[in-house]
């Protein structure tokens, strides 16, 4: 499999970067209203025209990315033709139901309750999970809670080494490394989650003759944080090409509560809390967008290091990371490929 690799638009024929913007904290800061007005011109475009739709479905998860997707969206054609969709389970956060709920409230967009932990049940999720938890932890069982987690970058160049981590009903907490099986099997019965929300999001947009928008951010759709035919899937992906901290300039142009965009980012998708930069990122998304943009265009890792207060070896251990995620998660951006092309059918 070929690598992609990123090519300073800058470059001189010596492979020098010419760009002489200066590289600092705000470099990605972007004009929200203008921003605001391009995707929702896009969106009613791609309604009208694209998919002959009505409207459009969203998966709220009480987070800043789907918040700001229904914003979008309910800006665009109306909160009259946005149904959001609230999918907790047994391990979600207490407020992911109620943030939810608040973020479709606010903008007036129809919602609907859906709780998946029946159907997790129905296709074994709990039972594979927790059979995969055991491997390491066998005492693991009922009233346990438990997440994954990576090494930090900055620490250690050991990005690839996966954790998990428990605790028990009494509060007492164990960490251990994983297995690759063990993982594998952790990763998998989890992506049930995702692709159950997913199906869900397409069942209400087929009785509602919908499209579905998806909501990774820059970040998540190039590194990959996201499972193919689950959250990956969608008609529209609006906000893909922003840098998350792009995203909470948005948050805040479209007036998204304050309690979404002060809740610190999570995956919610573990019972034991867990932050986005303790599984994939292993960085705050602050830094890690500011890091991606450095790469993206060819700044050097001594100015990445300095604006962000960071050594030049860490700020390469990131690159290598990204380099290595985009090798590895390639494969998720594809569609399904043919052996051989069917000439009737445009792709």
């Amino acid at each position: 499999m070929s690598v992609a690799i990123d090519v300073c638009p800058w470059l001189n024929s010596k492979g020098i970067c010419m760009n002489k913007q200066p590289f600092a904290k705000d470099a990605i800061r972007i004009n929200p209203e203008k921003e605001a007005d391009k995707i929702c011109n896009k969106l009613r475009n791609l309604l009208s025209k694209q998919f002959k739709r009505r409207g459009y479905v969203v998966g709220l998860s009480g987070g800043i990315d789907s918040s700001v997707t229904a914003a979008l969206a309910a800006r665009s054609i109306g909160s009259e033709r946005v149904l959001a969709l609230l999918m907790p389970e047994r391990h979600s956060s207490e407020d992911t139901l109620s943030l939810s709920s608040a973020v479709a409230d606010h903008f007036k967009i129809m919602k609907v309750h859906e709780d998946i932990t029946e159907i997790l049940e129905a296709v074994g999720f709990y039972r594979r999970y927790n059979d995969a938890v055991r491997v390491v932890i066998p005492e693991y069982g009922k009233g346990w809670k438990s997440k994954i987690v990576i090494p930090n970058v900055l620490e250690s160049s050991r990005f690839n080494l996966f954790s998990i981590v428990v605790q028990s009903p009494d509060g007492h907490t164990i960490n251990e490394r994983l297995p690759l099986k063990a993982y594998l099997a952790v990763v998998a019965a989890t992506n049930f989650k995702q692709r159950i929300r997913k199906m869900l999001e397409y069942y209400h947009a087929d009785r509602m003759n919908f499209a579905v928008l998806g909501t990774p951010n820059r970040l998540e759709y190039d590194q990959g944080f996201f499972v193919k035919l689950g959250d990956g899937a969608a008609d529209a992906k609006p906000i893909a090409h922003l840098y998350k901290s792009q995203v909470y300039d948005l948050a805040a142009y479209l007036d998204v509560p304050d309690e979404i965009r002060c809740r610190p980012p999570t995956t919610d998708t573990y019972s034991l809390e867990q932050g986005q930069d303790e599984f994939y990122f292993s960085l705050p998304y602050d830094k890690m967008d500011l890091c991606l943009y450095g790469k993206n265009n060819g700044i050097p890792v001594e100015t990445v290091a300095d604006t962000l207060e960071l050594t030049p070896e860490q700020v390469q251990r990131v690159y290598d990371v990204i380099d290595t995620k985009r090798s590895t998660t390639r494969s998720l951006h594809l569609p399904p490929l043919l052996v051989e092309k069917v000439p009737d059918i445009s792709q």
